[in-house]
C-alpha cells in the first residue's frame, strides 16, 4: 500500500550532524536502505522535515522504514494512507453516500 511517510528531525542530534558534515551522509544512507518512490524535504511544524512516498506491502515492514529515521536522527515518524484518483473512484463513494446519508 503506498503510504506518505512524514519525517520530523528535532534540531539535536540533526544540527551536530550539520555541524560535523555527516547530515547527508546518514540521510543518503537511510534513502538507499528503505529506497522510498519519491523524497520531498521541508519545514514541517517549524522543524526540518520531509515527505517520503513509500510502500507498505505488510504492517511489518513499518520498523524497516522508521527505525532508521528514529535511531540515526530521534526523529518522529507518521505513515498517511495515500490514494491516488483511481484508488479513490474504487471506494465507490456514491454508494457510501447513500448508505450513511
Amino acid at each position: 500500500m503506498r503510504m506518505l511517510m512524514h519525517v520530523q528531525l528535532p534540531l539535536e542530534p540533526f544540527n551536530t550532524a550539520v555541524r560535523d558534515g555527516t547530515a547527508g551522509k546518514k540521510i543518503q544512507r537511510i534513502l538507499e536502505a528503505i529506497k522510498p518512490e519519491a523524497v520531498y524535504f521541508s519545514e514541517q511544524n517549524g522543524r526540518r522535515g520531509g515527505t517520503l512516498v513509500v510502500n507498505v506491502k505488510d504492517p511489518s515492514d513499518v520498523p524497516m522504514l522508521a527505525e532508521p529515521w528514529f535511531l540515526t536522527f530521534n526523529a518522529e515518524v507518521e505513515f498517511r494512507i495515500a490514494m491516488t484518483p483511481e484508488d479513490l473512484a474504487r471506494a465507490n463513494l456514491g454508494a457510501l453516500g447513500k448508505k450513511w446519508a
